[in-house]
């Protein structure tokens, strides 16, 4: 037996699906010629359920974009299939053996967490199916044998470096960290150490959140106690706005940087003036600067299905649908997985309006090393 059809054996006996060869959606085989239906597993409940629905907002906007443009691609409609996972990486795992298996599913686009795509990429690997954008910038992800993967966002470790030699040109050398003990969070932290070890300075001060975020008054104090410069945050969604609301609460001149995945748009909200003065690194534009003609697609994109709230998530959404669907254009209408890899993979400087995607590299495929710091002013908008 081949080895992809063992791993599909052995995939059918841990679901209870039917995933015989023949009915398995192989590289080659034709996708349906009226629709392609695009997959994604993501939290659209449990504690980053803000990050997710504004994540999936930006792709619908993306993908009613191009129907309403062109009629999708290729003379087919594109539809995206959401599945939620609650954020948890075992029904993250269990949405992709699904969304693979079905052979109207061209790409998977945009699954959430770090956890949760060190669960999926094996089966992406196995099956070779075309992966766009997974929405993570851990480095564990990044792997060179990873060959149907396309990432588009800039690594957390590419975020660090660039948060921590700022600071340290600004002559902030004492640095505490924050993370939670989640897989994203612990390789955050080593991304900061790495980076302060490459300019010649001291490691960080480090504290450890619980998983669920149930220490941050606790964490807080500790932090505050050894007297930092500033403090980076290696969290995602609602536990960091906890914790910024604490440390303001406290503290509210101790300075706080965090990375792009930090807060949602709705965070930053419930936020208000707290949000004033942190420091953000960001793998995108501002999804507010309307001077990029990529932000003015955005909007208008987002309009037109209904959406007046505009975030950095929605718009990272939206570019990645955009990545993809560039990618199914160039790959013509007898369309096939095996087509749709070797198209994403010839994209070469690829300009979608102010930000630029190539492939160039190839494999691990990262389209994008951009990178920008901003401060959020107290209106909740970037003021530099």
């Amino acid at each position: 037996m081949h080895r992809r059809q063992f791993t599909q054996s052995l995939l059918a006996t841990a679901t209870g699906l039917s995933l015989a060869p023949s009915a398995w959606a192989g590289p080659q085989d034709a996708i349906d010629a009226k629709m392609v239906t695009i997959g994604c597993s993501l939290g659209l409940s449990g504690p980053l359920a803000s990050l997710g629905k504004e994540l999936k907002q930006g792709l619908d906007a993306g993908i009613a974009q191009a129907n309403a443009r062109s009629g999708g691609t290729g003379g087919r409609e594109l539809r995206l299939l959401a599945l939620d996972d609650g954020y948890d990486p075992a029904r993250s795992e269990e949405n992709v053996r699904k969304l693979i298996a079905d052979g109207n599913v061209a790409a998977l686009l945009s699954c959430m967490g770090t956890s949760n795509n060190q669960r999926i990429m094996p089966l992406v690997d196995e099956a070779q199916i075309p992966y766009v954008a997974p929405q993570s910038g851990a480095s564990s992800l990044r792997k060179p044998e990873y060959r149907s993967v396309f990432h588009v966002r800039a690594s957390y470790s590419d975020e660090a470096q660039r948060l921590a030699k700022k600071l340290v040109a600004m002559g902030i050398t004492d640095l505490a960290v924050v993370y939670q003990d989640t897989a994203f969070g612990k390789e955050f932290l080593v991304d900061v150490n790495n980076a302060l070890k490459a300019v010649n300075q001291p490691a960080p001060k480090a504290f450890k959140l619980d998983a669920k975020g149930e220490q941050v008054a606790t964490v807080v104090q500790q932090t505050l106690a050894a007297k930092p410069m500033t403090v980076l945050l290696g969290t995602a969604g609602d536990v960091s706005a906890a914790l910024i609301n604490e440390f303001r609460k406290a503290s509210a001149s101790t300075p706080l940087a965090a990375t792009s995945v930090a807060l949602s748009g709705e965070n930053i909200r419930q936020l208000g003036t707290k949000a004033g003065g942190l420091a953000l690194s960001m793998v995108m534009p501002d999804a507010s600067r309307t001077s990029v003609a990529l932000v003015r697609d955005y909007q208008r994109a987002m309009r037109a299905v209904n959406q007046q709230e505009f975030s950095s998530r929605s718009f990272e959404g939206y570019v990645n649908a955009r990545v993809l669907i560039d990618g199914l254009d160039r790959a013509g209408r007898d369309l096939s997985r095996a087509k749709l890899r070797s198209a994403l993979a010839g994209l070469r400087s690829n300009d979608l309006g102010g930000f630029t995607v190539d492939y160039a590299g190839g494999a691990p495929y990262v389209g994008s090393k951009f990178i920008d710091l901003g401060i959020m002013g107290s209106n909740g908008r970037f003021v530099g």
